[in-house]
């Protein structure tokens, strides 16, 4: 059990649930954990759903190449599995992780031989909630996140870089999205973040999954991106990175890999969203802030319903917003204005928003928008962010420097 104490510590001081942990709840959850971790067996088994019935809890997991072997694109149900590729699995991993029995039978019967079935009893006073459990089990498996917002920052030119410099780089980096979280808290702006380092760069995303969960992601680029500009102007011999940023919403998956023998306290995505923002930054300008076109919907907290909008909707939304942000410091000044657009030509009524086309190397096209993102503090010039329209299209060019107008 020693082992897994401090990420299981983790998981039961970070859980908001009113049960009263007593020591017999903790030691039904360590007892439980090992034998999840036994089962787990360094990621050769990944737990799909769980249910309890009375006293007993039982727990479905299958190999972890099942899911390509079994339900893959181009795979024939087989060994007794009853799917039908890739959509049955991603229905399952995308749901609940706690299911009703029946639910659970369902399931077990679908899957065939590809699966097993641990059971674990427990008196029902000394049983963990159902959410502690689904944190635990969630652990040992993977999740299927639909439309959730992931940004991803690149460091520009960071492979030229000696290794020193570039730890140096990351570090800063680093700095900047610890402090502008710190910052979004400061304004009760409540935000569960989670990032993962690309090798030159970070991918960040919002554990949450509302409309105010993918605005404060947003609002919390534009953080991290006035800090680093910031340190970049007073900079002299230190490498501040120059940056390039892309924000998107979309499909992705989520896993623990095993770090020392455990599952790590943080997760890891891997998607159609992580691919597209990579696909749609590899294009991208040093200083420039890409956002990808999407129409997606999403629960509203504040609304307490389904909304439903896409990319100019999302930015115009937090623009609506971004009073929350004044007084914040950036750069030992705060902030009395900041405003966020998308850019575009100038036309007889103002501007309008340009769309575009993005080509990469395999011959697949996105749709990308270009957003500028203006601050301005109190005694101080203000932070201009992002790429202008213009300069995008020099005097002379036929199209813009680097992607196509979509029609």
């Amino acid at each position: 059990m020693k082992q897994r104490a401090s990420w299981l510590h983790f998981l039961i001081e970070t859980h908001e649930d009113a049960q009263a942990l007593t020591p017999k709840v903790r030691k039904v959850l360590m007892d439980l954990d090992d034998m999840l971790f036994e089962a787990w067996n360094l990621g050769h088994n990944i737990f799909l759903v769980w249910t309890r019935d009375q006293t007993e809890h039982r727990f479905l997991a299958v190999r972890h190449y099942a899911l390509i072997e079994t339900f893959g694109a181009d795979s024939t149900p087989s060994n007794g599995a009853r799917g039908t590729g890739p959509g049955f699995i991603n229905r399952i991993l995308s749901a609940s992780k706690f299911v009703t029995p029946p639910q659970f039978e369902r399931i077990l019967e679908a899957l065939g031989n590809a699966a097993q079935v641990l059971r674990f009893n427990v008196l029902a006073p000394e049983a963990p909630v159902p959410a502690l459990v689904t944190r635990l089990v969630t652990r040992y498996g993977v999740t299927l996140v639909s439309e959730r917002a992931v940004v991803l920052l690149d460091i520009v030119g960071f492979s030229l870089r000696s290794p020193l410099e570039q730890m140096a780089m990351l570090n800063s980096v680093s700095y900047s999205v610890n402090s502008a979280y710190d910052k979004l808290l400061s304004k009760d702006i409540q935000m569960s973040f989670a990032r993962t380092t690309t090798g030159d760069g970070f991918y960040i995303w919002n554990r949450a999954r509302t409309v105010q969960a993918n605005l404060a992601l947003y609002k919390l680029l534009m953080l991290v991106l006035a800090d680093n500009a910031v340190a970049h102007r007073r900079a002299r011999n230190f490498p501040v990175p120059a940056l390039r940023a892309a924000f998107h919403i979309g499909e992705h998956y989520e896993f623990y890999q095993v770090e020392a023998l455990n599952p790590t306290t943080f997760a890891y995505i891997v998607g159609h969203v992580t691919i597209e923002l990579a696909r749609m930054i590899d294009k991208a300008l040093p200083g420039q802030i890409i956002i990808g076109d999407f129409s997606i919907g999403l629960h509203d907290d504040r609304l307490d319903r389904l909304v439903h909008y896409d990319t100019r909707g999302f930015v115009d939304t937090t623009a609506a917003t971004l009073d929350e942000l004044k007084g914040v410091v950036v750069g030992g000044r705060e902030i009395e204005s900041i405003r966020c657009y998308l850019t575009g030509e100038r036309s007889d009524s103002g501007f309008r928003v340009n769309k575009y086309r993005v080509p990469d190397k395999h011959g697949f096209d996105r749709l990308v928008y270009n957003a500028k993102i203006n601050l301005h503090r109190s005694g101080d010039e203000p932070v201009l962010l992002g790429i202008q329209h213009a300069d995008l299209h020099p005097p002379g060019a036929a199209t813009a420097t680097w992607f196509e107008p979509a029609s």
